[in-house]
């Protein structure tokens, strides 16, 4: 099988046929060891009738006890030795399988971690998903073919020839029982494929949209979409459930004439065998004999009918593959160098002008503008942002990556202790972690874990509050030191004192540095040394907070929380604009803070400073 560490090959993405036949040719040898092991092991069950026959005309008919010794004792030889090439094909076929459920998964991680940012865009994330839990374990289950599928064959072809030895008639009708169960079978072949491939995609789908729920449950109650979600998720359950009946409408059809098509065609030449002996035509060891052969080739009919309905799941499955396989990473073409000394980064689209040393604010009402606009700053898609005059397009990759960092409230957390989740690739010393802890405001978070710093956290921070979550993310990024900040909405999951301490901790932190924040709290606003306000993902003012709140009727009604609105018993505004509370009584959206169905969709990336697979998922 393929180690952990070996390199998987470069597959062949033109087509299911032709990626289900490259993980043939990366294991040849073993490909063909299973298909001769298969077929001397079929071959083998088919001499035993033959052994039989001989038994019964040459030893007991005639009652030569001796031939009768001998005949017995090959056929214990050769159903010995054919157990043991049984286990032999068995254990073969296994390892063929798992190689190429293995491989599959190196191919599709591995692209999955060169795509990057462009993964996201390219392939959604049910589709990601339904391909690592489903379709690499469909497409090995289909390399049945090499051991199983050829050795019907092989049986097949030896039987008939046997048969043809002992009657024309019947060896006719055994050659004839092929094309009629491929007559019946086809068909129903090429509409399984039809009704997998929906189902697949709309398996799919669903599974995006439940990570969508799962992802912006909080915000969708909070706007009180819910109940709105919930019905379209019921609906598309519905329709995916109808879809799982007609593709097992014809996967059961399929593995009906599996059975039924082998014991009709043994009823059909046991009767013939039948009528022949009675006639004279068959001795009785003749009639044992095509007994036998015909009750062998049950089993090689059936692993043929089998073999074409995994063949038509695997197809379907390989071409999922293929197709997340063709999706081409963000080419790298840049040759030149960045600026030598911190520069403006410059958005033409929206006018925005990011002064190098500073702290600077995006505050708009729509955040998927908002987080268009950090996509083109931290170049994640098409952008004709320039960096000291130069365009980022123009810049390596990995340059652009290892300078500017987008910071997501909502970036993926993996597994691990809390210092290795917010460490990321690098060793940060314990001065540097206790600096970022400290800017983050993240000190009770540490204290509060019984191992510290050392404490397991689980997947995405599960165990811990959403306040927590923000504040780590906040750390490993402040531990980045990158070059140029990209911080989106730091502050949205933490109540105000929380949010105050942050805000004048990480102007101190980032002294001297390039860092932009998206965001509509007064508390963070209040300390960036420019605003920009955004309309239709446009500059409509710029200045420092309190001049635009004085001077920007529509700036005061974005941030301003003291509107008419708010009652005077500080309840809650109208969804989407006092945010919800979760259960550790930490903001879930910001309050002030216009929020839209978009948001729930918002842009998650990872930190160029942490693992590679941590980039794939973003």
């Amino acid at each position: 099988m393929i180690d952990a560490y070996e390199d998987p090959g470069t597959p062949d993405t033109r087509g299911g046929w032709a990626y289900l036949a490259w993980l043939v040719r990366r294991q040849p040898w073993r490909s063909a060891a299973g298909a001769v092991l298969a077929s001397v092991w079929m071959v083998l069950m088919a001499v035993t009738p033959y052994l039989l026959s001989r038994a019964v005309d040459d030893g007991l008919e005639p009652g030569d006890t001796a031939a009768l010794a001998g005949w017995t004792a090959a056929l214990l030889a050769v159903g010995a030795f054919n157990a043991w090439v049984s286990i032999m094909r068995h254990r073969t076929m296994t390892r063929v399988r798992m190689d190429a459920y293995f491989r599959t998964t190196k191919v599709v991680v591995g692209h999955a971690a060169r795509l990057g940012a462009t993964l996201s865009r390219g392939v959604g994330s049910g589709e990601v998903v339904t391909i690592g839990v489903g379709d690499v374990h469909t497409i090995a289950n289909s390399l049945t073919v090499i051991g199983p599928g050829v050795g019907s064959v092989v049986v097949y072809v030896f039987v008939a020839g046997l048969l043809l030895a002992v009657s024309p008639l019947l060896a006719a009708v055994v050659l004839l029982g092929m094309p009629v169960v491929a007559l019946l079978v086809g068909p129903l072949m090429a509409r399984l494929q039809g009704t997998e491939a929906e189902y697949r995609e709309r398996q799919g789908v669903l599974t995006a949209r439940i990570g969508d729920l799962a992802g912006g449950l909080r915000v969708l109650n909070g706007l009180g979409g819910k109940g709105l979600f919930a019905d379209a998720f019921g609906r598309d359950s519905q329709r995916l459930r109808e879809q799982g009946y007609r593709v097992g409408s014809v996967t059961s059809w399929m593995q009906a004439l599996g059975v039924g098509l082998p014991t009709l065609f043994l009823a059909v030449v046991t009767w013939l065998a039948a009528r022949l002996a009675a006639q004279g035509g068959l001795t009785v060891g003749e009639l044992v004999s095509v007994y036998g052969y015909v009750a062998v080739l049950v089993g090689p009919v059936a692993f043929l009918v089998d073999m074409g309905y995994q063949l038509s799941r695997g197809v379907v499955a390989a071409r999922r593959v293929v197709g997340l396989l063709r999706v081409e990473p963000e080419p790298d073409t840049g040759n030149a160098g960045p600026p030598a000394e911190p520069s403006v980064l410059h958005d033409p689209a929206s006018g925005v002008r990011v002064a190098p040393g500073r702290l600077t604010a995006l505050a708009g009402a729509r955040h998927a503008e908002v987080a268009a606009l950090v996509d083109r700053l931290g170049r994640y898609g098409p952008t004709d942002v320039t960096w000291g005059g130069v365009r980022l397009d123009a810049l390596p990759l990995d340059r652009v990556r290892a300078a500017i960092l987008v910071a997501d409230n909502e970036a993926d957390l993996f597994a691990g202790s809390l210092r290795e989740v917010v460490a990321g690739r690098r060793e940060p010393g314990a001065a540097a972690i206790a600096r970022a802890v400290r800017s983050a405001a993240a000190d009770d978070i540490v204290q509060g874990l019984p191992a510290g710093l050392d404490s397991p956290v689980s997947a995405q921070g599960r165990s811990l509050s959403g306040g927590q979550r923000q504040r780590v993310r906040l750390v490993r990024a402040l531990l980045a030191d990158p070059e140029v900040l990209l911080a989106v909405e730091p502050t949205s999951a933490l109540d105000a004192h929380t949010e105050a301490v942050v805000a004048g901790r990480l102007r101190e932190a980032r002294a001297g540095r390039t860092t932009v924040v998206t965001t509509t709290s007064p508390l963070l606003l209040d300390h960036a040394e420019t605003v920009y306000f955004l309309v239709d993902g446009k500059v409509a003012a710029t200045g420092r907070h309190g001049d635009l709140l004085r001077n920007e009727p529509g700036y005061r009604a974005l941030v301003a929380r003291d509107t008419d609105d708010d009652t005077a018993d500080g309840e809650a505004d109208e969804p989407g604009e006092a945010g919800e509370r979760g259960d550790d009584g930490e903001e879930a959206v910001c309050a002030g803070s216009a929020v839209s169905a978009d948001d729930v969709h918002g842009p998650v990336r990872a930190q160029p400073d942490d693992i590679d697979a941590e980039e794939a998922l973003r």
